[in-house]
């Protein structure tokens, strides 16, 4: 009984600490910077749920899915894969050099190192803020239309992607191996490619892996533009309200969009298991 009233004498702390005036009106502010999002974004239930009807009709139009085309489609689909997987290369393999050089305490000390360093991380933010539809758009009007355009949009997109989480894989590798290769005598490079590169290669692989996804979702969209790959003709199909049309390209964009993430998680597992042995 002694124990049981010692409990309740106990003083049950607060849920939620009762904030000050400062945070109380940071909150109050915050509330309304969020409602005014969604006033300026225009949401509305009405018409959401205005739109349901709409939508059932549009399914009902665009069942079954039609196979006319899908031979031509299906080479379409297997552009839009080709150019997710070249690009996402050539990405991967450019940003290796431009991490190195972008990661903290890889390169000498000195103020051409810290402009190289500076302007390695510039780079990386400007290549991974720029949206890879603008990428695109650039390069159609450069190399013209067709798959080479969105290869190199997506080549750039990975570069950003990549390089920032390379760099900060290389930083948070352990230190141990490389000050003992440097207090052996070994250069700054040997030490890069002998100790830090091999730490981070799960962190690579698994990140490449992920491009590679986020690539394969963004080469359908690159279509739009003239970038080649089956882009191009759901936006057709689309626009010509052949909704039969355009559902196979959706389902047809599922399952490779499906099929690509599923043989990524499996890799990743498998290197994960290996890392862990």
């Amino acid at each position: 009984m002694a124990e049981i009233a010692n409990i309740k004498s106990r003083q049950v702390p607060d849920r939620f600490e009762r904030p000050g005036v400062f945070k109380f009106t940071a909150y109050v502010a915050l509330a309304a910077f969020v409602i005014w999002s969604f006033q300026g974004a225009g949401w509305s239930f009405s018409a959401l749920v205005s739109g349901g009807p709409a939508m059932a009709d549009f399914l009902s139009r665009a069942w079954p899915p039609s196979l006319e085309r899908l031979p031509q489609l299906s080479g379409a689909l297997v552009e839009t894969f080709q150019m997710a997987l070249a690009g996402t290369i050539i990405g991967v393999v450019v940003s290796v050099p431009l991490a190195i050089l972008a990661a903290k305490g890889l390169t000498r000390q000195g103020i051409l190192s810290r402009s190289v360093y500076t302007a390695s991380r510039l780079l990386i933010a400007l290549f991974r803020t720029v949206p890879d539809l603008v990428w695109a758009l650039v390069f159609v009007i450069s190399v013209g239309l067709g798959p080479f355009a969105g290869t190199l949009a997506i080549a750039v997109d990975t570069i950003g992607f990549c390089g920032r989480f390379f760099a900060e894989a290389m930083e948070d590798v352990e230190k141990g191996p490389s000050e003992a290769l440097t207090a052996a005598g070994a250069s700054r490079t040997d030490t890069i490619f002998c100790a830090v590169i091999p730490a981070a290669m799960p962190s690579f692989i698994t990140t490449s892996l992920f491009a590679l996804e986020k690539a394969t979702r963004s080469s359908v969209v690159l279509g739009l533009v003239g970038a080649g790959g089956i882009g191009i003709e759901l936006k057709v199909a689309m626009d010509f309200f052949d909704y039969q049309l355009a559902m196979t390209i959706i389902l047809m964009i599922f399952v490779l969009v499906l099929l690509v993430e599923r043989l990524g998680s499996i890799a990743r597992s498998r290197i994960l298991e290996g890392t862990s042995q």
